[in-house]
């Protein structure tokens, strides 16, 4: 078959599949793939679906998914159905069933919804799928489920980190909520970083892969001033919170933080993706009795990624 028979014969293939798709008032094109139920959703019905959005311009990039992770939980309301979105068409769903859609970068540019970026180009659109998982007849068992997905995706993160760690030969200790320590000087136990307790630390923040996204204790980093907060007040990130406990100050080590005790199914844009475990090497230069202004929600920290968003 010649090149040009070859690319006609793609394009008569896509148009036809682009035919097969609806749309909504606003531009929104769906294709919906009927399950074996007929109930379709309605309002105020509690609601579990997978969903996820890629950018076919940028080689199909996943720009969010919760497919493999923690499904997407809300309740039906018809009254404030947002436009070039899948709640658009969410009451033609039923559980079972599973949509396609593509969305209009430019038509969420004059929705106000995002604009012209890196990321998001003018012209560009963005391909995503939904799949109506199930529903419930209270918020009480739509949270009951909630919580065991939580589970689920805690306890996957913290068997990928102990598989990680042990490939690294590392000797680690679960703590609190499931940080992983390596300690590696404990430092000065009668001045632990404890709860309520302002530590000095030095640190380096790190991906599985080894890739460097923030700190201060290099020589090329940005910013190296040290990063002081109050334990346990909410300034940094839970997992970094918890895992300071085993330190004193001279302290040294890592931390192997679980994605929900970092920055989360959202991450932290654009430096932080979805579902981000992070390793921390981290030094404690000191630890004192804060002043009374330094425990007050929201003093200002030296700019660092393990911050709390």
């Amino acid at each position: 078959m010649s090149r040009i028979t070859l690319t006609l014969l793609t394009a008569i293939v896509l148009l036809a599949s682009c035919n097969q798709y609806e749309k909504t008032p606003s531009g929104f094109a769906y294709k919906i793939h009927k399950g074996n139920s007929k109930e379709l959703l309605k309002q105020g019905q509690f609601v579990k679906l997978n969903l996820e959005y890629k950018l076919p311009a940028k080689k199909d990039s996943v720009l969010s998914s919760s497919f493999g992770r923690i499904p997407v939980y809300f309740v039906v309301d018809t009254t404030r159905a947002g436009k070039h979105s899948f709640i658009e068409i969410i009451t033609k769903c039923a559980p079972g069933d599973k949509v396609d859609f593509i969305m209009s970068v430019d038509s969420l540019k004059k929705l106000g919804m995002v604009e012209y970026n890196d990321i998001f180009k003018q012209k560009d659109v963005i391909n995503g799928k939904v799949e109506i998982i199930n529903t419930f007849a209270s918020q009480e068992l739509m949270m009951a489920d909630y919580q065991k997905e939580m589970d689920i995706e805690k306890s996957r993160e913290i068997k990928e980190l102990k598989d990680f760690a042990a490939k690294k030969g590392a000797k680690v200790q679960e703590i609190g909520s499931g940080v992983l320590v390596e300690v590696t000087n404990a430092g000065d136990q009668s001045l632990l970083a404890d709860s309520g307790k302002q530590v000095s630390v030095l640190y380096r923040g790190t991906f599985l892969d080894g890739k460097k996204f923030d700190g201060n204790m290099d020589k090329d980093s940005q910013n190296n001033q040290p990063l002081n907060f109050v334990v346990n007040s909410g300034s940094v990130i839970r997992g970094m919170d918890e895992g300071m406990r085993l330190f004193g100050k001279g302290g040294r080590g890592k931390l192997y933080i679980p994605a929900l005790l970092g920055y989360g199914p959202n991450g932290s844009a654009p430096v932080i993706p979805p579902y981000a475990s992070l390793v921390f090497d981290i030094e404690v230069l000191d630890v004192t009795i804060p002043a009374p202004s330094a425990t007050k929600p929201g003093a200002p920290q030296p700019a660092a990624a393990p911050e709390r968003k």
